[in-house]
């Protein structure tokens, strides 16, 4: 089954992602539109602020003089991990902000291929280096990353556990791992559990975007304080960025986005056609945007 998952999910990036870029460019996430949900941007500027605010948000209250577990120089980075790297669009930026090396990872060799180009044009092939690697069995060595970042990735995972113990044990003692992922809702007593419209649309979204499951916000916390991860912190952005898929619709329907995609190919197509689902599951609440921060202890 998780063959046939990873090829479905190469093959969805391998014929969408040069559309993507096309017309969005090299980073393919979330934007984000302020808190609530309400800024008005220029929808590149709206993901490269979303890495931005997710990079303050999961360095806010790491002070390494007050939080001994995080040992990076000055909030620096100089080893970084992308997991599920798209093209290039998040390693390539830290890399340069950070002045780090960074590595990057993905199902998809056309993306790898892409993202290794987009290096050299931007003068940074001596820092960065991109593999296709499996998220749950990396070819890394053990503690060699100061930050371990996965920006919209851990909802293709077929094994959330498994994925959360890989990014620690590449991470170094007192590192810091970031990760933005697809959530449902949280589930429970007070919050009942999934209804059957709700499981049907989560299935339909499973189905076009090549995903296994995705699960609650509350779930990865508890993974990842299962896994060994220190001064954990979680969030829910889903107002912040739930304007971008209605934003991704109105251009996908453009005249050289429907040009682009009939050259994609069926699988492409069904996506672009689908983009409701994720607009109508945010507006629903059934949809969420979780974010979730841990710490390596460094005392191991």
């Amino acid at each position: 089954m998780t063959s046939v998952l990873y090829q479905q999910i190469q093959q969805l990036y391998d014929k969408s992602s040069g559309l993507w870029e096309q017309i969005w460019g090299e980073h393919m996430h979330h934007g984000y539109y302020g808190p609530n949900g309400t800024l008005k941007k220029e929808r590149r500027q709206a993901q490269i602020d979303l890495i931005e605010e997710f990079l303050n948000w999961g360095r806010a209250s790491v002070n390494p003089e007050l939080n001994p577990e995080f040992n990076s120089k000055s909030n620096g980075f100089p080893q970084i991990l992308d997991v599920g790297c798209g093209i290039g669009g998040s390693t390539l930026y830290l890399a340069e902000k950070f002045m780090a090396e960074a590595t990057g990872i993905t199902l998809s060799p056309v993306q790898a291929n892409r993202a290794r180009e987009r290096a050299i044009a931007a003068g940074l092939q001596q820092q960065v280096n991109f593999q296709v690697a499996d998220a749950l069995q990396m070819p890394l060595a053990d503690h060699s990353f100061d930050l371990v970042w996965s920006m919209e990735s851990g909802e293709h995972m077929p094994n959330k556990i498994q994925f959360l113990q890989e990014c620690y044990r590449v991470l170094k003692p007192g590192g810091l791992f970031l990760m933005a992922t697809w959530c449902h809702r949280p589930v429970g007593e007070a919050e009942g559990q999934l209804t059957d419209a709700e499981r049907q649309h989560l299935a339909e979204i499973y189905r076009v975007y090549a995903l296994p499951y995705v699960i609650s916000l509350p779930e990865y916390d508890a993974i990842a304080r299962k896994t060994g991860f220190k001064l954990i912190q979680t969030a829910d952005w889903s107002t912040a960025v739930a304007p971008f898929w209605n934003v991704v619709i109105d251009s996908t329907f453009q005249l050289e986005s429907l040009l682009g995609l009939l050259l994609s190919g069926w699988t492409t197509v069904e996506a672009a056609l689908s983009l409701g689902l994720m607009s109508r599951g945010y507006q629903a609440g059934l949809i969420r945007f979780g974010l979730l921060r841990g710490i390596k202890s460094a005392r191991l």
